[in-house]
């Protein structure tokens, strides 16, 4: 309870930032508008009467990371309503994509006064958490409302480990509100158990990122838009880049164009509130087309700027090779998940920042199907190296493609765990 009171106490001095950071208008960045007054537990009541099972997913990669699991929910359970908050405006654009399936609200920030206005509004059944969204006083508040909480798809890395192993007695005091943990692997199981969760509350389901189900209109429009780029150029994806990291992959592409003059790089920043920094950034040096403009891309186009929400599998899609980022500065970011290049059968590179993804990465190193570097240098020798030969790229493909298949099956698990009814 002390604990929780000096907490409370924390957040109401952190509380404005984090909102304003939440709330202000940025470029490309969807607005939250009169939806604000969800975030403090003021939210439309749902067009059902019936208990929801209530999904949390933070942002656009929890959303992703969920979504399969919503529609195997539904197909099972047509008649069980599904509210799904997130705290973002980019998750909730993301949420949009799931209209029919369940009902958006924004989560209530993590005030007891805030959840318990949502809690009566909504009547939830439980409560399903994706990966390690942790609020003390929503978990707090939850539990005493007698419904139960479920963490989906948790991860606890060996440095995430030793954070809360810092903060043990909080740790402690949160995870005892917490009726199961189904974690991706054994590891972060150990890992949770080494933090005294009860062993009767883990189990590991595998990750539901693997069970990735990439529909064949999403594929189709991969090709239609790899006719326009030209079906014979070498093309290649730096998916979900960070700032730092756009001006190595440029520097790689510009080396490239010297082995192979007439390929094509799409670059995708993670956050939309760079786009247009990015394009400027990409324009000193290239011609450049963004994907927003509808402007033809012609063979002198050298860079394509993936400026659109929720299309990064059709990009994909079009590409050859995808280099992943939020891996080469440093141990800011962890990487992001190699899984839907990998699904869609393309050769991955990383550079050497991937914790937050290590178990799919090492998986894929494993069989060559993704490789590790460290600068522009030897990205460019990557790229080109794979372009030079293509029976390696195809190897690499077929490995990556077999990396997920083996992997399946978390979704099934999960929802065995849940016992439903």
């Amino acid at each position: 309870m002390i604990i929780r009171f000096f907490y409370t106490v924390l957040l109401s001095f952190i509380a404005p930032f984090f909102l304003y950071g939440l709330f202000r208008k940025t470029a490309n960045k969807p607005n939250i508008g009169a939806r604000w007054k969800e975030h403090f537990g003021i939210s439309p009541a749902l067009t059902t009467t019936k208990q929801p099972i209530w999904i949390h997913a933070v942002s656009v990669g929890e959303t992703i990371a969920v979504s399969p699991l919503i529609k195997t929910l539904k197909n099972k359970y047509p008649k069980v309503p599904i509210l799904l908050t997130t705290t973002t405006p980019t998750g909730a654009a993301q949420a949009d994509k799931l209209k029919g399936l369940v009902e958006h609200r924004y989560m209530p920030i993590d005030f007891s006064f805030a959840v318990k206005k949502f809690i009566r509004c909504h009547k939830p059944s439980q409560l399903l958490i994706v990966e390690t969204e942790l609020w003390p006083n929503t978990l707090h508040t939850v539990c005493k409302a007698k419904i139960p909480i479920t963490v989906l798809n948790a991860r606890l890395s060996d440095k995430s480990y030793r954070g809360y192993k810092k903060v043990l007695p909080i740790f402690r005091q949160v995870s005892r509100n917490i009726s199961k943990i189904l974690c991706q692997h054994q590891k972060d199981a150990d890992n949770f158990s080494r933090l005294g969760v009860p062993q009767k509350k883990l189990a590991v389901t595998g990750s539901i990122k693997f069970d990735i189900n990439i529909s064949k209109q999403i594929i189709q429009n991969g090709l239609v838009l790899r006719k326009r780029i030209g079906s014979t150029r070498p093309v290649w994806i730096a998916a979900s880049t960070h700032k730092g990291e756009d001006e190595i992959v440029l520097s790689a592409h510009k080396r490239a164009l010297e082995v192979f003059p007439d390929a094509l790089l799409i670059l995708v920043p993670r956050h939309p509130e760079r786009f247009q920094a990015v394009e400027s950034l990409a324009r000193d040096k290239f011609e450049v087309v963004n994907r927003t403009s509808q402007q033809p891309i012609t063979s002198s186009t050298n860079v394509y700027i993936g400026n659109t929400m929720g299309e990064m599998l059709v990009l994909l899609g079009a590409a050859d090779i995808c280099f992943m980022g939020g891996s080469l500065i440093g141990k800011k970011v962890g990487g992001h998940n190699l899984l839907e290049p990998a699904a869609l059968g393309k050769p991955c590179i990383t550079g050497p920042s991937y914790y937050n993804f290590k178990d799919i990465t090492n998986s894929l190193v494993a069989v060559n199907a993704c490789s590790v570097i460290h600068d522009d240098e030897e990205l460019c020798n990557k790229i080109c190296y794979l372009l030079n030969n293509s029976n390696i790229m195809a190897e690499g493909s077929k490995q990556a493609i077999a990396v997920v298949k083996n992997s399946a099956g978390a979704i099934e698990a999960t929802i065995n765990q849940l016992q439903l009814h």
